[in-house]
């Protein structure tokens, strides 16, 4: 059996207030007080479609021996790299195993769900097993745009196997249509579309019930026979018409979470996916649908394993742990729309030594310390000898991943002379569970948040970008625990 082994879901934890962006941009353009209403999720300065990537996969993850992950697909229409395959960070922050199978998908906002079929389809073939497939999007509109108010941040993933199968693969149903309705140049930043009316009504009007309707054709279902159909569509009075036209009821459609998250391009119809399983029982058939440059529609039957799985943070854990970004000018900022001056120690060169970076892509990507094998002490970055000063072995270690161990914090300091996008920069030493010692800045929080002693979790992160050579570079940062987590 041939299905979704794990989910796992991120939405960032900043919400920005459509009204706040109305309020600032709304005077070049006063009908969008429709589009207003609710709230985006925004990527933190430190975050991007990998970061996001990152995180959904690692929650999919949980739980799972990393060694056992076969692949490992990421699908994004704002990757930071054009030649650099994203798929091996995202690999890299998992701990996977590097003769791991790992690819890029994008090119359009189906890419997710391309993905994913492309997971099923080796899963099935017996060439690879447990295939993580994680999809994230940090698109952006132009200041004022329709789409700067129904863009949102986000990340979802979920792990093909062939055992403990908690939804089982049906089957699916592509079409493929050169139907442009937003599109983005290779060297463009902000997305663009065409006339609203034409899009509801030629794209989601048509291109979905022709994907619907051959799905069901093919294998001999009705829409009525899902418990749950899932569709990405932002336009409120096109989604009615659709579920009219699809004679779909108002329970079986899950919720795009648009009034609290806004559209997550590739990555959402897998983050309604992942809503969609947290919610369903066994015997649940669900019908994923993706469109962007035609559609995929898969066919899934919840099993029995489902109650089997651990609880992941997914969408709703996500949806919990919030706080309000009610400054505009600093999304800006964040997502480099506007240059701000950041004193003499932002114009500091940032050389990025890719030798020194391979000889440690270990150490930087997966957070792998080691650990003395003869008096177990756990070491960051690992060392060739023993920093016990009663043992001092040399030589005599092996490999210790430490993303997943938590930490405390053992000092921290609030710097306001740090260049930084997002000032006060905050970093300070932690202690990680079971031994080790590392500076780390410290994200998602503000100074008063930390506490000596408080327990942190360690989040994959930018932890610089070189803008001279377009570089992104990526590290771990600490993050204050859940509320009670140990």
């Amino acid at each position: 059996m041939v299905g979704i082994r794990s989910y796992g879901g991120y939405i960032p934890r900043y919400r920005l207030n459509r009204m706040i962006v109305f309020g600032s941009m709304g005077w070049i353009n006063p009908a969008n007080m429709l589009n207003a209403q609710g709230e985006k999720a925004v990527a933190n300065f430190d975050e991007d479609s990998v970061t996001m990537a990152a995180a959904a996969a690692s929650d999919c993850a949980a739980g799972f021996n990393r060694d056992l992950v076969g692949g490992v697909y990421f699908a994004s229409t704002t990757a930071p790299y054009k030649e650099r395959l994203c798929a091996n960070l995202v690999a890299g922050a998992l701990a996977a195993r590097e003769d791991v199978r790992t690819a890029d998908f994008g090119g359009g906002l189906k890419a997710g769900t391309s993905a994913l079929i492309a997971a099923l389809d080796a899963v099935s073939a017996g060439t690879a097993e447990n295939v993580l497939v994680s999809a994230a999007d940090s698109r952006l509109g132009t200041m004022g745009s329709v789409q700067e108010l129904m863009f949102g941040d986000g990340a979802a993933a979920l792990m093909v196997g062939d055992t403990d199968v908690i939804a089982e693969f049906k089957g699916s149903f592509s079409t493929g249509h050169d139907f442009v309705d937003h599109f983005r140049g290779s060297e463009a930043k902000y997305d663009r579309q065409w006339e609203e009316r034409w899009i509801r009504d030629v794209g989601f009007g048509q291109f979905i019930p022709e994907v619907v309707n051959g799905l069901c054709e093919k294998y001999g279902v009705a829409p009525g026979d899902f418990a749950k159909i899932i569709y990405p569509c932002y336009f409120g009075g096109a989604r009615k018409s659709l579920n009219k036209k699809l004679g779909l009821e108002a329970d079986q459609v899950v919720d795009n979470l648009q009034a609290v998250v806004g559209d997550t391009g590739t990555a959402q119809p897998l983050l309604m996916m992942v809503k969609a399983l947290e919610e369903a029982k066994p015997g649940d058939k669900i019908l994923l649908i993706s469109y962007g440059s035609g559609c995929d529609a898969l066919y899934f039957e919840v099993t029995d394993k489902l109650h089997e799985l651990k609880p992941r943070r997914g969408v709703m854990g996500s949806l919990n742990r919030r706080a309000d970004l009610d400054n505009y000018a600093k999304y800006l900022t964040w997502r480099r729309m506007v240059k701000v001056d950041t004193g003499l120690r932002g114009e500091e060169q940032k050389w990025t030594r890719w030798s020194l970076m391979w000889r440690s892509h270990r150490a930087m990507l997966s957070l792998e310390g080691n650990k003395c094998t003869v008096c177990g002490t756990v070491q960051f970055p690992p060392q060739k000898v023993c920093v016990n000063p009663e043992c001092g072995a040399v030589d005599q270690t092996e490999p210790v991943v430490l993303s997943d161990v938590g930490g405390k914090i053992a000092s921290f300091t609030s710097d306001m002379l740090a260049a930084s996008i997002n000032p006060p920069a905050v970093y300070g030493s932690v202690n990680f569970n079971g031994g080790g010692r590392y500076i780390f800045d410290f994200t998602d929080c503000t100074v008063d948040d930390l506490a000596v002693g408080g327990p942190v979790d360690f989040s994959f992160r930018i932890k610089y970008y070189d803008a001279m050579r377009d570089i992104t570079d990526y590290f771990w940062k600490a993050v204050p625990a859940a509320e009670g987590a140990e």
